[in-house]
């Protein structure tokens, strides 16, 4: 609505009761202005608009497929029967009509169970079958008529058969979910389906909120491999002084707080001065996984499975060792807290758009939001030439341990090479990894 001005009195004026006009309440500057007849008809007609479509979407989902062909059918039938005169289109359209409202009557009736939506585990990995309960009870103080439960599993779903259930009575069915892709399912909401034995109409009733099921990738242990236990040892010094680390420094005076374990006592003695050791603080070893989810630089989705493997792999490898763990895609990055929180982001993770750049593009991005970091672990899939390699590896900060790792579905053993101070470990399988990221190691 458009606000219009109102009059205000100038400051000296008097008022109504002859009093200056700054001892009367101030005035609201702006007014509403009142709403016409054909503005309040239309937002009415908005309001009722949404009721009905909400009520007409209600209908329709009632009605199935087979549903909307006969009711077609029965209508096209009334048509000609009145129009043409028809005496067999008017038996049709009769015969249509009431077999319709047979079917209706089936629509009606009590479904108010009580369910209990149990999963054993709610992550599991690729290949695992994720095991669980469905416990429906009837509370009422009345008998509740045989119905079907439908509960949706991601894009499918499964039906139960639930019989007659007495007052008090309890019904129990165990399902198993297999598992043939990494993804993130929706399990549930549980529905209690009533329809009629033609299938023209359904009505279901939710009874229980969804549960997510996290189907995790494959991923190795990796046992016996530590990326970047020699660079926190050795480190590279920075310019902040600590009173305790691996970097011999210089010797200064005593100062009170220090440790008395840190005490140089031969320059002690010499110099007849409370000397102490002065360390130069090493760098944190801090683990960079990039993993590139371009679609075009994967031969297939296979290759993509493997890519995402080993990012797990790598990554809880980091996580065991206390490694400070960062991972990136090219989408952004990605939580990585935890071994179960990274896990999950991997069963959610897809494909970005071309736009959003590959390998060579990431790499980019670690050397800006990652300079310090020690290992840096670049992966992405088999259509990625040894040119954009080279330049993905040279845009990661000097000094970074950089290992490379592609994807190749048409490889039967891994192959290594150097790419400047870049190994490059090509595999066509995450079986592959553990010997092949040893022989890169040793």
């Amino acid at each position: 609505m458009t606000m219009t001005p109102e009059t205000v009195a100038a400051p000296d004026a008097p008022g109504p009761s002859g009093a200056p006009a700054d001892t009367v309440e101030d005035a609201p500057a702006f007014a509403a202005r009142q709403a016409t007849r054909g503005e309040k008809f239309r937002e009415d007609a908005a309001v009722w608009a949404r009721r009905a479509g909400a009520r007409i979407s209600v209908v329709a989902a009632v009605i199935q497929v087979t549903g909307w062909v006969v009711i077609a059918v029965a209508i096209v039938l009334w048509i000609a029967a009145l129009t043409l005169g028809w005496q067999e289109a008017f038996v049709a359209a009769i015969v249509a009509t009431v077999l319709a409202l047979l079917c209706v009557g089936f629509l009606f009736g009590r479904t108010a169970y009580d369910v209990d939506l149990d999963l054993t585990r709610t992550r599991v990995v690729v290949g695992e079958r994720a095991v669980g309960a469905l416990k429906l009870a009837n509370r009422t103080s009345r008998a509740l008529l045989p119905s079907e439960i439908v509960l949706p599993v991601g894009s499918g779903r499964g039906v139960f058969q639930v019989p007659r259930l007495q007052a008090g009575e309890e019904h129990e069915e165990l399902f198993a979910i297999p598992t043939t892709h990494r993804a993130v399912l929706s399990v549930g909401p549980v529905s209690v389906l009533r329809g009629d034995p033609l299938g023209l109409f359904e009505r279901t009733h939710d009874r229980r909120q969804a549960v997510d099921l996290f189907v995790h990738p494959r991923t190795l242990p990796l046992e016996g491999l530590s990326l970047g236990l020699m660079r926190d040892l050795e480190g590279l010094p920075d310019q902040h002084l600590a009173r305790d680390d691996v970097s011999f420094h210089a010797l200064r005076d005593y100062q009170p707080g220090d440790d008395l374990r840190h005490v140089h006592w031969k320059s002690t003695a010499r110099t007849g001065t409370l000397m102490v050791r002065e360390y130069e603080q090493t760098r944190r070893s801090h683990f960079v996984v990039a993993l590139s989810t371009h679609p075009g630089e994967y031969r297939d989705a296979d290759e993509l499975e493997t890519a995402i493997s080993v990012t797990g792999s790598v990554g809880l490898r980091a996580l065991r060792d206390s490694r400070s763990l960062d991972v990136r895609t090219s989408e952004g990055k990605i939580r990585a807290e935890t071994g179960r929180r990274f896990l999950d982001s991997l069963s959610a993770l897809e494909t970005t758009k071309p736009r959003d750049g590959g390998i060579v593009a990431l790499a980019g991005i670690l050397a800006a939001h990652s300079p310090d970091a020690a290992v840096a672990v670049l992966i992405c899939g088999s259509t990625v030439d040894a040119g954009q390699i080279r330049l993905a590896c040279s845009r990661v900060p000097f000094g970074v341990r950089t290992i490379a790792v592609i994807a190749d579905s048409r490889l039967e053993s891994p192959a290594l090479r150097r790419v400047g101070d870049a190994d490059v470990v090509a595999l066509g399988h995450l079986d592959q990894l553990p010997n092949a990221l040893r022989k890169v190691l040793s």
